[in-house]
């Protein structure tokens, strides 16, 4: 990635999207970087103060969007890339359990996400670069998890949107590049109770994130040990889920 680009980071205040934006910053390219957390947008803004805008806004709350084109245009009129990295995760206890849990969920995982790239796509029609969507999925979305309906369905739905787009948008010359990682080091899984194989720090997962960007892949799977397990273990689907699945999953009071 040799020329400076104007990139649009959502989820810049936490984990993978906090880590992309250090990366992006420190490469010299003005970063837009978007979240809910004012302290932390901040705190990216001083790495760089005359090429870092910190556009905070909460993707939970139903009228996010409603004057997010106007702000947007208060800092640019282009985007080269943007990266959608923002989203949540809450575990379903009770397989009975309300819409409510599913709701916030797809909310945040899907049609926000669906919403920003929308509002994206008018700003990378500008660009006189090779414009780039990036989308940060799930490994947890090419095989069921226990406990995972909500967010593996909800990361799911948003691979295959995003697969979709790169299809719809080849006569724009808008690559899309999607992200699905293993376990990675954030303070989403720190909240995680259970075993994590091939977890990985942050700095790697943004550096092999990053790599595949840079090289405008289609698809960025890792950590590779775990992609291909789980590529195989779709082959085997009564290994999965007569043996291996069960064994993860709790008991729990219906």
């Amino acid at each position: 990635m040799h020329s400076k680009k104007t990139i649009w980071i959502t989820g810049a205040s936490s984990g993978i999207g906090q880590g992309l934006a250090q990366a992006f910053i420190e490469q010299g390219h003005f970063v837009i970087v978007s979240g809910r957390n004012r302290q932390a947008l901040s705190e990216l803004e001083t790495m760089a103060p005359q090429r870092v805008r910190p556009l905070e806004f909460d993707l939970s709350e139903q009228d996010f969007s409603l004057a997010l084109p106007a702000r947007l245009r208060e800092h640019t009129d282009t985007i080269d890339m943007v990266i959608l990295a923002a989203g949540v995760c809450e575990y379903v206890d009770r397989p009975n359990c309300g819409l409510d849990l599913y709701r916030r969920v797809m909310e945040v995982n899907f049609f926000a996400q669906v919403e920003c790239a929308r509002i994206a796509l008018s700003f990378l029609r500008n660009s006189e670069l090779r414009p780039q969507i990036v989308g940060v999925g799930s490994l947890a979305a090419h095989l069921p998890f226990p406990r995972a309906e909500a967010y593996g369905a909800s990361k799911a739905a948003f691979e295959y949107w995003l697969d979709s787009m790169r299809i719809d948008l080849v006569s724009e010359n808008i690559d899309v590049t999607l992200v699905s990682p293993g376990f990675v080091d954030t303070p989403l899984t720190q909240q995680n109770d259970f075993d994590m194989p091939t977890l990985l720090s942050l700095d790697e997962a943004c550096q092999i994130i990053v790599k595949g960007i840079e090289k405008r892949k289609r698809h960025v799977r890792f950590p590779r040990r775990l992609s291909w397990s789980l590529g195989l273990l779709r082959m085997l689907e009564s290994l999965w889920y007569g043996i291996l699945a069960p064994r993860m999953s709790r008991k729990s009071k219906l």
